[in-house]
């Protein structure tokens, strides 16, 4: 579960990238001022600003110094529902609205760029990662990443199927 202040959400949908090995990735072409989180060390929080709209968070995963990480791209929310409504505006009437897709899910959080780099383990800026005991599903439904105009086709996208939460499939 993610969990920021009062509000919390069970991770049900996530994608992974690889870096320097996957063209979709923002490490692909090498470390840069904005991605430089992604090369470790693992279990901080990247977060970036995309197309000028809304920001995406992901969890580091692979070891100190080499960049990969896991794209968060859709909660259930199980706290602090009335603090993401408001977060998240008219836009969201349901509760399946609130954190069904990476801008979403940061909008709904209030996470921005100055969480990046966030230890999600300690949770030294407010925002952690937890088990709030649910088991993951026995075998998470997969597909190809989405919103990618490269390696659609690589099957990383993994989520619940049928979970409140869950981003439109385009």
């Amino acid at each position: 579960m993610l969990v920021h202040g009062n509000r919390a959400g069970r991770i049900v949908e996530v994608e992974a990238y690889a870096g320097a090995a996957d063209p979709a990735s923002h490490a692909f072409r090498g470390r840069t001022v904005r991605n430089a989180t992604m090369f470790g060390p693992p279990g901080h929080l990247y977060v970036y600003f995309s197309y000028g709209m809304h920001f995406c968070a992901n969890v580091v995963c692979g070891p100190d110094g080499e960049a990969s990480a896991v794209l968060l791209r859709g909660l259930t929310p199980v706290a602090g529902l009335e603090e993401m409504r408001a977060a998240r505006g008219p836009a969201a009437r349901r509760d399946r609205d609130l954190c069904s897709g990476p801008g979403k899910l940061c909008q709904a959080l209030g996470l921005d760029r100055s969480f990046d780099g966030a230890d999600l383990v300690t949770g030294d800026r407010g925002v952690a990662v937890v088990d709030d005991g649910t088991p993951p599903p026995p075998a998470p439904a997969v597909s190809g990443r989405v919103g990618l105009s490269v390696a659609t086709e690589v099957p990383w996208r993994f989520y619940v199927d049928g979970a409140v939460g869950i981003s439109r499939h385009r």
